[in-house]
């Protein structure tokens, strides 16, 4: 009798430590909806990257574009003051190694509505 309780008490403390377990590691683990702890962080990453590249271009600043990156896919947003300016942050965008695709929804101001 005492070997069974023994064994039975055994085998609950495994599952429970197996759950746990499982838990754990999955619960950073992403989905076809969600990214994991590690392409967030590389998401970030790239998103510094791309914001960067655009502030420290010499011919334009790009002070008013928003960058936000989603399992590398790199989305600009914003306003510039040229259809040129919306291309080149593109450019730059697309040449920041690890960035898989962009999508510019850079908005190009009408002449009358600089700042």
């Amino acid at each position: 009798m005492k070997n069974t309780n023994k064994m039975i008490s055994m085998a609950l403390c495994l599952g429970l430590l197996t759950t746990g377990a499982v838990g754990t590691l999955t619960g950073c683990a992403g989905n076809s909806n969600t990214r994991s702890t590690g392409q967030y962080i590389d998401d970030k990453t790239l998103g510094r990257q791309v914001s960067s590249a655009l502030s420290n271009n010499a011919e334009y600043k790009f002070d008013q574009v928003n960058v936000d990156v989603y399992r590398g896919t790199c989305q600009l947003s914003g306003f510039v003051d040229t259809r040129a300016q919306k291309d080149k942050a593109e450019d730059l965008a697309k040449g920041v190694q690890g960035v898989s695709a962009v999508d510019n929804n850079i908005t190009v101001r009408a002449a009358g509505n600089q700042p």
